[in-house]
């Protein structure tokens, strides 16, 4: 599966859970736990709870995601 095939939803950050592991509720008020991209933990950006947050979701499983992009 190519990176254009998951399912792109915005939504606010709700629980901090560690380890870059982080509870999401997204618009729809679908709730996603989501876990930090590869170059955002290389890059050391930090996502804290309240922050707006763009997240990319399987087709296949919707309750779990990756966290692609922090809104300022």
């Amino acid at each position: 599966m190519s990176r254009d095939d998951l399912i792109k939803l915005e939504g606010v950050v709700t629980k901090v859970l560690g380890r870059g592991i982080m509870e999401i509720e997204c618009d729809d008020n679908i709730v996603v736990r989501g876990v930090l991209c590869g170059l955002m933990k290389k890059k050391r950006i930090r996502v804290i709870k309240g922050d707006r947050v763009k997240v990319s979701v399987s087709p296949y499983d919707t309750s779990h995601g990756i966290i692609t992009w922090r809104f300022k």
